[in-house]
């Protein structure tokens, strides 16, 4: 039987790596049954500092013996774990099997949650990298397969950034679950109490299982 993994990517803006959406989301995952755990990504980094370092953090999980490996991040971990999923060049054992993105940084290219892309770019990066580092203008047709979810009512990463995934995945014909929340702000990590998006976590288990996790 093959062994899986889920490396779990916390938010922050690419400035810090938020609590919520750390340990306490790798012991819930451990809670359904999965092996799970969480990478201190380095921020404060420009790009491709953080890619590197997942990368190099699948290395380390696939020379251990694990078969397969998910990324689940949120925000700009969301960024960073589906970057690391469909960003051109990974070798081999740096590949991703699936990945579950909650409330994604999606787009380098809109107005919306600057400060991220700042942090990982700089102010003045130009439309060429942040072209190279949007999710929706990355994904081909030999994607691993996504999870993805989000509140229609978050402000500070709006929807739009996972519609413009949904849509660039079901062009490719990649296969994916996109679940929308009515309520709910941004950073709800768990989002224990918060009405619907409570369930994303029995959700995206569920997705991971079906698939051999």
């Amino acid at each position: 039987m093959k062994s899986s993994h889920v490396i779990v990517l916390p938010g922050g803006g690419y400035t810090m790596l938020s609590d919520n959406e750390g340990e306490v989301v790798a012991e819930r995952l451990r809670s359904f049954g999965l092996s799970a755990d969480v990478f201190a990504y380095p921020v404060q980094t420009r790009h491709p500092g953080p890619l590197d370092a997942v990368r190099a953090e699948i290395r380390r999980v696939r020379a251990a013996g694990v078969d397969r490996v998910a990324l689940l991040g949120f925000s700009a971990g969301g960024h960073l774990a589906g970057h690391t999923a469909l960003a051109p060049g990974a070798r081999d054992d740096e590949c991703v099997d699936a990945a579950v993105l909650g409330y994604p940084v999606v787009s380098m290219e809109l107005a919306t949650h600057r400060g991220s892309q700042d942090e990982l770019l700089g102010s003045e990066a130009d439309g060429t990298l942040r072209a190279a580092t949007s999710l929706d203008r990355l994904v081909t047709g030999d994607a691993p397969p996504f999870f993805v979810w989000h509140t229609a009512a978050d402000e500070a990463v709006p929807v739009e950034h996972a519609y413009r995934l949904g849509l660039a995945l079901t062009t490719q014909a990649v296969p994916h679950a996109l679940h929308v929340f009515e309520e709910g702000e941004h950073g709800l990590g768990l989002a224990e109490g918060q009405g619907t998006a409570e369930q994303w976590s029995g959700l995206a288990a569920a997705w991971l299982q079906a698939r051999g996790w």
